[in-house]
């Protein structure tokens, strides 16, 4: 008997141009062989060029889409990405603890690619304080890795001692991605007997929408299939390699990526 696929949810703001957040995320998923679902924190109206209005879900709905898919397609892994605010922050770190969600990736979304800010200022500290003690992995890139552990990082070894130290705020892991390293774009995951650094190469170009949620969704999708954590970031930075490469150059800003890449 074939068994059934497994599923993975996406807890994150939705995406109006489709190449971040809740769409990239269930794109993402679907290209590794998991069943996404998802739940909605916030709404974005936004395409390649930027972010024009973002709309907060009530915390009850947001509750109730825990408790739907509780009862029925329950996830074996879950990632968190763009949160909001404080108050969405609290209710969906409940959900997660309450329900035994997990494992849990929190992609810690603050700043949109084209400069829009989509964690409000007061929300850092709760973010860090209530959800980095969940996480199985957290992912921030180098300024999410600096305003969370407020350290300066400007380079691989200050990227490394900023991840040491959000690993004792919790996390098993922290993978510090290296896409805005002036080098390659090599990524640091940092667990508390090892460090493994993560090879990629430079795309240059302007289409690199949405590659935060992708590689998170990516990295929950290979842990909903029973992969350890340097194995399923390993698959999950080769996807995003390809996705980037790949990308179909839609749009007149930050382009989206190819979520099903030929050859993946």
């Amino acid at each position: 008997m074939t068994p059934p696929m497994p599923i993975a949810a996406t807890v994150a703001g939705s995406d109006s141009g489709g190449g971040a957040g809740i769409q990239a995320d269930l794109k993402s998923f679907a290209a590794a062989g998991v069943y996404g679902v998802s739940v909605l924190v916030a709404l974005t109206a936004q395409n390649t060029r930027g972010v024009d209005a973002v709309h907060a879900v009530p915390p009850d709905f947001v509750m109730a889409q825990f408790a739907a898919l509780d009862r029925d397609l329950r996830p074996v892994a879950v990632k968190t990405g763009m949160l909001l605010s404080p108050e969405l922050i609290q209710v969906v770190a409940e959900q997660i603890s309450t329900r035994g969600w997990g494992p849990l990736v929190v992609d810690p979304v603050m700043v949109a690619k084209g400069g829009d800010r989509l964690l409000q200022a007061e929300a850092v500290d709760i973010l860090r304080d209530r959800l980095l003690p969940l996480a199985e992995v957290l992912t921030p890139n180098w300024p999410e890795a600096a305003a969370l552990a407020e350290v300066e990082v400007v380079d691989e070894g200050t990227a490394l001692a900023a991840g040491r130290r959000l690993l004792e705020m919790g996390p098993r892991w922290v993978l510090v991605k290296g896409g805005h390293s002036p080098e390659e774009p090599n990524d640091l995951l940092i667990g508390r007997e090892q460090v493994v650094v993560l090879r990629g190469t430079r795309v240059l170009g302007p289409h690199t929408h949405g590659t935060g949620c992708t590689f998170s969704a990516a990295l929950t999708a290979h842990l909903a299939r029973g992969r350890p954590v340097p194995e399923a970031a390993a698959e999950a930075k080769r996807y995003l390699q390809a996705a980037l490469e790949q990308a179909p150059k839609l749009g007149g800003g930050h382009g989206p990526l190819q979520h099903l890449p030929k050859g993946y």
